[in-house]
């Protein structure tokens, strides 16, 4: 899927009015046929372009039109709720239509819509006719009223299917941003959530809402987060991975610094963090900055047990991240520079198993996890009816047959398929993709310079993901820099009645980042 950027950069100034108004277009005019007539040249006369051109009044009668698009709108709310009040109730009320104010007649009694807006400039109108809403428009005024018709057809809320739970709600996003936010919103009904929305994408035109609570988060991560999204200067917008690589700190990076989900509660949860959820119109994905690195081991589900349940889970889900990203680098290493550390009996064994096999462990690892990459991507591309079994049968098949061929050992058979369970332990994909891709150079340097050049690469590994950044949080904390009150909801999560209130650990390490002048868009570092 292709999109374009623009490759002239604008002024500051001119990118905001851009994302709020989609620039400035000329006004309306009164006359109502000339309205119509660029309307249909606009959208390019399409057939589901609907104009509805009726009079009300007797003595004298005053035209008025109605334009909307079939499927992008609730047709029955257009019927009941904008052309009955007009053409229906008006005459049987049989109010006095003053030509010269029909236009506040209009506005204040005769529609029984609720939310209702007055448009002066082309673009908004435009804008509104496309996002589904019912624009009225009546001879002599160059003014348009916009009814909030907005309907369609739309996903139901169905159960997660990226983050399934055992215990807890059982609801999550949908393509509908408006649906989104009534879910927070039930959540979280408190009068301090607050609610931004801007537009990006010069031709897509996304609706991008920020939602943070008042009083918790820290107002110079709102201003930040609300000035990286206006930056952003793209043609199209269609999900939120688009902006995720915008807003980020650092994007030379195998790890993810913005956490992603489709499940409300978690999304509430970090919200009375101190963090902001970011959502985009048309995507059941909602991202959430700022983000540290223990966020990818905690599931909701966590907040749904007791605390020592969550402990076992915990340590279960770190002890799977570092079997994924180091074993098969262990196990090279050790066959290959460090026998002697296993059992002599062990020992044995392998040696026994490797006798017939012609290619060293590292080719022998790269065949079999590149094996095994290629089965989990076709099992997830494959249709769902078909999908599971090809993963299963193909494993099997090809694993008892790399054995029997003599291309590979049992016991690395045994390695890839432990490695491959254990990804499937940790709850992001994305922090799993990262130490899939680490994977391999970890392979190639264990092969080199066995474990000297392992545990040399893995303090490399730790010290970037120290460099690294989320809005300014350190990508680590709360170990670094270390934080006992942090330390209460990383590999242990303590116990409800140990917080004296809800944990504000985010937003006050950005309030002191802010201070420190640590707190900077990628943007502002690259003038310095």
């Amino acid at each position: 899927m292709k999109f374009l950027r623009n490759k002239n950069k604008q002024p500051k100034a001119e990118q905001q009015n851009t994302l709020k108004s989609n620039t400035e277009g000329y006004s309306l005019e009164p006359n109502l046929e000339n309205m119509l007539h660029k309307i249909k040249q606009e959208i390019g006369d399409s057939p589901d372009l609907v104009i509805r051109s009726f009079q009300i009044g007797s003595t004298p009668s005053v035209p008025v039109g109605a334009v909307y698009i079939s499927g992008l709108t609730d047709e029955q709310s257009v019927n009941e709720y904008i052309l009955r009040s007009l053409m229906v109730d008006t005459a049987d009320s049989k109010l006095e239509i003053d030509s010269n104010h029909v236009f506040d007649l209009i506005l204040n009694n005769a529609l029984t819509i609720g939310n209702i807006n007055i448009l002066k400039d082309w673009n908004e109108l435009i804008f509104s006719i496309l996002s589904g809403d019912t624009i009225i428009l009546i001879d002599g005024f160059a003014e348009a009223i916009s009814g909030s018709t907005r309907g369609g057809q739309w996903r139901a809320i169905t159960e997660s299917s990226s983050q399934v739970n055992i215990r807890g709600p059982k609801d999550s996003f949908n393509e509908s941003i408006a649906t989104n936010i009534a879910l927070i919103r039930r959540h979280l009904k408190s009068p301090q959530l607050r609610l931004e929305t801007i537009r990006i994408g010069n031709v897509s035109q996304t609706n991008v809402a920020i939602m943070y609570l008042k009083g918790i988060v820290s107002e110079e991560l709102v201003q930040e987060v609300r000035q990286r999204l206006t930056d952003i200067q793209i043609d199209a917008v269609l999900e939120s991975g688009y902006l995720e690589e915008f807003i980020q700190d650092q994007t030379f990076t195998p790890f993810p610094t913005i956490y992603n989900t489709e499940r409300p509660d978690a999304v509430s949860g970090n919200l009375l963090e101190g963090r902001i959820a970011v959502l985009v119109d048309g995507t059941p994905f909602v991202l959430i900055v700022p983000t540290v690195f223990t966020q990818f081991f905690q599931a909701t589900e966590d907040y749904y047990q007791r605390s020592d349940i969550v402990l076992l889970m915990r340590l279960i889900r770190y002890t799977s991240f570092f079997v994924l990203l180091l074993g098969p680098s262990f196990y090279i290493a050790v066959t290959t520079y460090h026998p002697e550390m296993l059992p002599t009996s062990l020992l044995i064994n392998i040696m026994a198993q490797r006798e017939g096999v012609p290619f060293p462990a590292l080719i022998e690892a790269v065949i079999m996890e590149a094996t095994f990459e290629v089965l989990r991507e076709a099992g997830i591309r494959m249709p769902r009816a078909v999908g599971q079994a090809v993963s299963i049968v193909g494993a099997i098949v090809l694993g008892q047959a790399a054995v029997e061929a003599g291309v590979v050992t049992g016991l690395m058979v045994i390695v890839v398929a432990i490695t491959g369970i254990a990804s499937f332990a940790v709850p992001s994909y994305n922090l799993t993709i990262a130490a899939r891709m680490i994977r391999f150079p970890l392979m190639i340097i264990s092969a080199l310079l066995g474990f000297y050049g392992l545990t040399l690469a893995m303090i490399l590994l730790v010290a970037h993901m120290n460099s690294l950044r989320s809005f300014g949080i350190p990508y680590l904390a709360p170990f670094t820099p270390f934080s006992l009150k942090g330390q209460k909801d990383t590999v242990i999560r303590a116990s409800f009645k140990s917080y004296e209130k809800q944990s504000r650990f985010i937003s006050q390490k950005a309030g002191e980042n802010t201070q420190t002048d640590e707190l900077k868009s990628p943007a502002s570092k690259s003038k310095k």
